[in-house]
């Protein structure tokens, strides 16, 4: 494993996005997001996308000169097209949009169709909460777990984050998918050679599996059973019907390098606190909340682990594994370091 600072990381992410063909804005928002991820202690949505991704530019599957824009608005609300590139840049500016729109209404709602893969969920939020407001964010993706009682993967696992400010701390930030684990632990399990968990996952035929790779050509378990297979339903119809976006079962994996081009959806929501009960008194009510939670010595804040990675990660860097490293640098066109 290799020690490397966030900022070199980052450079070395957009250097290799750019060498596979996205412009640099896409390559700049994209490697930010990672290098966020990686920073946060979730390692399967940082970095070690970034081949993946490249790989899809390099195909076709991602177009590397989309430029994202509004396609529809009205009032509150604004349709963002992210034309088939990667996803971070379309969400920033539907990010945008909605603190803005929230600040004039109140309460805003920003789509984003024809996109891809968007990472870690939260780290979208982050501007929202900075500008006081409480953010929403759903994403959906190829399809990986079948509805409830079925045996064919229709829903991807279609995670779902959320943020609240806080007076003087660090918002509240809760970041979960709606499988039972995260596809990402599967993968890096099956590139391990790792036995998974009973209970994360079936495979091709529908049975359960502790075999990752198994469990990578079936489909995933939603998380608390039916209650995540109808939150799943809830998200593929927030990022996908109301923006026009492919659903789950449309979309070909990310994970093959032949495939259509995802398509896939997105969804903010940003509410202004001052809109409803005023920010005064939302703040003193989040505050009540969270001291009688940490009243019990056993709770820990949402986000709270994600804060102190991130602080450690901007002191000391992050480690990446060599092998990853050094193919960071062969797709930014650099051989490896004297």
């Amino acid at each position: 494993m290799g020690r490397i600072t966030l900022d070199s990381l980052a450079g070395l992410s957009r250097r290799a996005l750019e060498g596979a063909g996205a412009s640099p804005s896409m390559a700049r928002a994209t490697a930010r997001c990672l290098v966020a991820a990686d920073a946060e202690g979730l390692a399967s949505h940082g970095v070690s996308r970034v081949p993946q991704y490249a790989s899809q530019l390099r195909l076709g599957r991602a177009d590397g000169s989309a430029v994202p824009a509004i396609e529809r608005e009205f009032g509150g609300t604004c349709l963002i097209d992210a034309a088939c590139g990667l996803a971070y840049e379309a969400c920033a500016l539907a990010v945008a949009e909605a603190v803005r729109r929230a600040r004039e209404q109140g309460v805003a709602f920003s789509g984003v169709t024809n996109s891809n893969h968007f990472g870690v969920a939260a780290i979208h939020l982050a501007p929202v909460a900075r500008a006081g407001l409480v953010g929403l964010a759903f994403g959906n993706s190829p399809a990986a777990m079948p509805p409830w009682g079925g045996k064919t993967a229709l829903f991807g696992t279609n995670p779902v984050a959320a943020v609240f400010p806080r007076r003087s701390a660090p918002p509240l930030v809760i970041d979960l998918s709606l499988s039972e684990v995260a596809r990402g632990k599967i993968m890096v399990a099956a590139r391990e050679g790792k036995a998974i968990p009973s209970g994360w996952a079936l495979d091709r035929e529908g049975r359960p599996t502790t075999d990752a790779k198994a469990a990578l050509q079936g489909s995933m378990l939603p998380a608390g059973g039916v209650k995540g297979a109808m939150l799943a339903l809830l998200v593929e119809l927030l990022a996908c019907a109301l923006t026009g976006a492919a659903f789950g079962f449309e979309a070909d994996s990310f994970f093959v390098e032949e495939g259509n081009r995802p398509r896939i959806g997105q969804a903010f929501i940003a509410i202004d606190p001052d809109a409803l009960v005023g920010g005064e008194r939302y703040l003193e009510r989040v505050e009540t909340l969270v001291a009688a939670m940490l009243a019990d010595p056993g709770v820990r804040l949402p986000g709270a682990r994600r804060l102190e990675l991130r602080a450690n990660a901007e002191r000391n860097g992050v480690e990446v594994p060599d092998a990853l490293l050094a193919t960071l640098r062969t797709l930014a066109g650099e051989g490896a370091p004297a």
